[in-house]
């Protein structure tokens, strides 16, 4: 380029942004070697990190780590196989390689290096229910608003390795990154959250997720409000105005010094809705308020739930000081995600049914919802093939058996009961007040997912059916979805 052009006005006046001078490589060898404390190989780049040989693609960096069952160096040629650049190894290698003393270690520290070199924005999720939808959303807004420069933690990577794995994936260059963090127990969100910082964290809701582990919806409520304590100094906390567990929510983000914002119905909510009305896609249109004004968008997920979580991801947007219309049009071309609401068209004798594929994860709340928004979709039969609810301990007859008023009430035709805890409900239904009200249902219960596809395809699914398949990961529907579609 000559040294005309450079001086022509419209490059003079080019804004100068301070992250152009940051490295466009994901990282170098030098760079990780001092992050983590180990000894470089060699001089190499990366463009990614994997702990999975199997997911491995050109330009990784392949993180061998140890567990009680498995060790990734056993895995290493694998891993290069598929296209590794190099490796974090514990012990000497053939491969480019990074050598430390503890694996899992330096994959801690390279996402704590990750962290302290970006000045992106932050955002975290949790919460009982809709924490990964909403996560993808706010990405999905941010995404489009920033051009390209918004990250965030894939798949359900929310636990102790796969929350500093994102971190590690974090471009330098980033302006937003949202991370996604979920717990089992009291005090594993805390241990996330610090390591991940954030300048926004949201709570997406409180329901009986864990239940098990943790004994009541109060504990629940106070270990999902761990997420505060990690906020930067001046942060928000995004929480749900019309959770009974608000108060508790808001007190815990305000003993830390956040500001809160809320979202939801209520009067109180600081991005509160006003109207929700179906829209052709099959999803909503909504209208919100909040202190600048009044929003109108379109949320293509279908479902009342969907409708709440448009409201956290905006509140959360705003918060990060997004762009609002990026956000609606982002929530308007938003498709399910595979195991949590993706939308399948089958074929079936006479035409084309409808598979809702729910198959990754469910609580008694997000059955509930699930179960109406499968009332509310159009079809000849509605089909439900529901698998056990996990974690749920002492009080799992308990939520297993009440989940037989919203099948009634989603005036299900066929539903398919997977799982030993699902017997609670199979009593339920076949007690004689529910053959003898109103249309009767039929139902059947089984104990595997293989069972199951037989169960279903001795039923039959014919053209103009809706089926949705809902159940704890572990119970492995997922197969059943991949079988059918």
């Amino acid at each position: 380029m000559s040294a005309a052009i450079l001086r022509h006005p419209a490059y003079l006046e080019w804004p100068a942004d301070p992250r152009d001078r940051l490295p466009l490589t994901l990282w170098g060898a030098q760079s990780i070697a001092e992050a983590v404390g180990g000894a470089a190989s060699g001089d190499f780049q990366v463009s990614g990190v994997e702990m999975d040989s199997r997911d491995v693609v050109n330009g990784d960096l392949f993180v061998a780590l140890k567990g009680e069952a498995m060790d990734g160096h056993r895995f290493l040629d694998k891993a290069f196989e598929n296209g590794a650049s190099a490796a974090i190894v514990d012990r000497p290698v053939d491969y480019p390689h990074i050598l430390v003393d503890d694996t899992t270690e330096a994959l801690r520290k390279l996402a704590a290096a990750s962290r302290a070199r970006t000045d992106a924005t932050i955002i975290g999720v949790t919460g009982s229910v809709g924490k990964t939808g909403v996560k993808e959303a706010i990405f999905a807004a941010l995404e489009r608003a920033s051009r390209g420069a918004a990250h965030r933690s894939t798949r359900s990577y929310n636990n102790h390795v796969g929350v500093p794995l994102s971190l590690a994936r974090m471009p330098a260059r980033s302006r937003f990154g949202i991370f996604e963090m979920g717990m089992n127990h009291a005090g594993e969100i805390e241990g996330l959250t610090t390591q991940v910082r954030p300048h926004v964290a949201v709570i997406t809701t409180i329901a009986p997720a864990h239940i098990e582990n943790l004994g009541s919806m109060e504990a629940i409520a106070d270990a999902k409000a761990e997420i505060f304590a990690g906020l930067e100094p001046g942060g928000t906390a995004v929480i749900p105005a019309d959770s009974e567990y608000y108060e508790q929510l808001r007190n815990a983000a305000e003993r830390l010094g956040a500001k809160v914002v809320s979202f939801g119905r209520a009067r109180h909510a600081d991005m509160r809705l006003l109207d929700a009305i179906p829209s052709a896609n099959g999803g909503s249109l909504v209208t919100c308020e909040f202190p600048e004004g009044r929003l109108c968008y379109t949320v293509a997920e279908p479902g009342d739930h969907w409708v709440t979580n448009s409201l956290a991801v905006m509140a959360t947007v705003r918060a990060a000081r997004g762009d609002l219309a990026a956000a609606g049009l982002a929530l308007a071309e938003m498709g399910g995600l595979k195991g949590r609401g993706a939308r399948h068209g089958i074929d079936v004798p006479g035409g084309k049914a409808l598979l809702i594929d729910e198959s990754y994860n469910a609580n008694p709340a997000s059955m509930r919802a699930t179960l109406a928004q499968l009332g509310q979709t159009p079809s000849t039969r509605r089909i439900a093939v529901l698998g056990s609810m996990k974690e749920l301990g002492d009080f799992a007859d308990k939520f297993h058996g009440q989940l037989s008023e919203p099948l009634i009430a989603a005036d299900v035709d066929y539903a398919l009961l997977v799982g030993d805890e699902m017997r609670s409900l199979a009593r339920e239904l076949g007690k004689p007040a529910f053959n003898s009200l109103g249309k009767p249902l039929e139902w059947e219960h089984c104990n595997s997912a293989d069972e199951a596809i037989e169960l279903i395809e001795e039923f039959g699914i014919v053209a103009g059916d809706a089926v949705l398949v809902k159940g704890s990961n572990s119970v492995g529907l997922g197969k059943l979805v991949d079988h059918f579609t």
